[in-house]
């Protein structure tokens, strides 16, 4: 007997122990499956359907969410309410033929109550089904006027369309999934502000799990630094160039031509114990440009470098990088109002001041910046020259501002006379305003140069939130652009 309890005992230890050396291999699985998926990032994005279905947004009407109550009415059963027949034995019994009488009456009243009871609820379930239908009805119209929009292009339900669109990405579970998207009509531009996962979110610290059965216990092994700082900066990159998959394949390219991604990520600043929100990536790109990508076989860093886009020297540090677009300035609030009573929009149309009025009101606007602009002349355009100074040590010194009046796209020779004003000037900067947009020629030209392009919605946000001037940019029908400066 002893000797058998001891060798139960040996096997019940080894048993545990094979328990313990299976627990750590299991980590080792899980753990190899989130380094697999995390370098699939991009490629999963490739594999996946981009936009969203129109059809799978609409509603049926589902009676489970009708009240308990009025789902599954069946009518009274007149039998359930009779009594039993009497047999030929009970209609010998003294008063039986009364007793049965006045149970069949009863019977026959209780049904009764039980058919007007049925017949209420009947109304009260005809009635829920009707509130039912009126809010599917009233769901699949907004759905209906959303597709649309999206079709006709307006700006509301494209930026709704895109921010939908990103949301149904599917990333690992411990990575945010917020996102806000603006559309700047007079470019065909989506800006898209991304939140990334930070290092802690996304890497795990861990390389590789061990049972040590000594100890009983199972032990991790550390991952470097160097490799998860690597591996970070890796899946940003991918991130980026799946979201920009992801909308230049989404929707109706005839309506979005250039996209700018700003990747931002919401972590604690070890120095400082605070919550900061630095933008780690930020890249602008055009449908011509990314189409030429082979997505399948890039290396993703790589990939963002040769689109020249901003790139955090060190992410996992949170050094932060500029925007190449603020988002803010594409709300469409300030180029579309919901203008109830059109008399009442007592804002300076932009169109409308005199050659004078404009080139005085954006060399105001950038004094407000912070600029000292120094000398300003009309430009043979109708537009504004300035010659401005950034008083900013080593960030700062001479800048070019040009503003143009435009009905049309401003084209890129626009854009290349900037740049020749700017070296003949020995600016630092250049800054071409528009009342219209750009084409995404103009866009490609301004890459990597120190050339700034501000569309009629940037301008109109830039006067609202520095200037304090409240505008609006309505051409009217009668314009004519000075110069036909239209090519894309």
């Amino acid at each position: 007997m002893e000797r058998q309890a001891r060798a139960n005992a040996r096997a019940a230890r080894q048993y545990y122990l094979e328990g313990r050396a299976d627990e750590a291999a299991d980590l080792n699985e899980e753990l190899q499956e989130l380094n697999e998926q995390l370098a699939s990032i991009l490629a999963d994005g490739l594999d996946a359907d981009p936009g969203v279905h129109f059809e799978a947004l609409r509603r049926t009407i589902d009676l489970n969410e009708l009240p308990p109550s009025l789902r599954n009415l069946k009518a009274p059963d007149r039998s359930a309410f009779e009594p039993s027949p009497l047999s030929f034995f009970d209609k010998l019994m003294p008063g039986a033929t009364a007793r049965f009488t006045a149970a069949k009456s009863d019977g026959e009243f209780k049904y009764q109550a039980a058919i007007e009871h049925h017949n209420r609820l009947l109304v009260q379930r005809t009635e829920a089904v009707r509130r039912l239908q009126e809010g599917v009805d009233a769901h699949n119209a907004e759905i209906d006027d959303f597709e649309a929009g999206v079709e006709r292009g307006d700006p509301s339900a494209l930026k709704a369309f895109y921010e939908l669109a990103l949301a149904s990405s599917e990333y690992p579970e411990s990575f945010p999934n917020e996102v806000r998207v603006g559309y700047v009509e007079e470019s065909k531009q989506i800006i898209v502000d991304l939140q990334m996962p930070s290092m802690e979110q996304a890497i795990p610290t861990v390389e590789k799990y061990s049972f040590v059965k000594s100890a009983d216990e199972i032990r991790e092994k550390a991952r470097s630094d160097r490799s998860r700082k690597a591996q970070y900066a890796d899946v940003i990159s991918q991130i980026a160039l799946r979201c920009l998959h992801e909308v230049f394949s989404a929707g109706d390219p005839g309506f979005v031509q250039t996209v700018v991604l700003n990747g931002f990520v919401i972590a604690t600043d070890p120095g400082t114990g605070r919550q900061v929100q630095p933008y780690l990536v930020s890249v602008r790109v055009n449908r011509d440009q990314f189409s030429e990508l082979q997505l399948s076989s890039v290396d993703a860093a790589a990939c963002l470098k040769r689109l020249h886009a901003s790139v955090s020297r060190s992410p996992a540090e949170l050094v932060a990088i500029k925007p190449v677009v603020d988002i803010n300035m594409a709300d469409p609030r300030f180029v579309e109002e919901q203008d109830v009573l059109a008399m009442l929009d007592t804002r300076q149309n932009l169109m409308d001041l005199t050659p004078g009025e404009f080139e005085s009101l954006i060399t105001n606007l950038f004094q407000s910046m912070g600029l000292e602009t120094k000398l300003t002349q009309a430009s043979r355009d109708g537009g504004v020259d300035c010659v401005a100074f950034d008083p900013r040590p080593v960030l700062g010194g001479k800048v070019i501002v040009q503003a143009k009046r435009y009905k049309n796209t401003v084209g890129v020779s626009a854009v290349r006379d900037l740049f020749g004003t700017m070296h003949n000037e020995g600016a630092s900067k250049g800054i071409l305003v528009t009342t219209s947009g750009y084409g995404k020629a103009a866009f490609a030209f301004a890459e990597g140069k120190p050339i700034e392009l501000l569309s009629g919605s940037n301008l109109l946000y830039l006067l609202k939130e520095h200037a304090g001037v409240d505008a609006k940019i309505e051409v009217p029908e009668d314009w004519s652009d000075p110069v036909a400066d239209i090519s894309s």
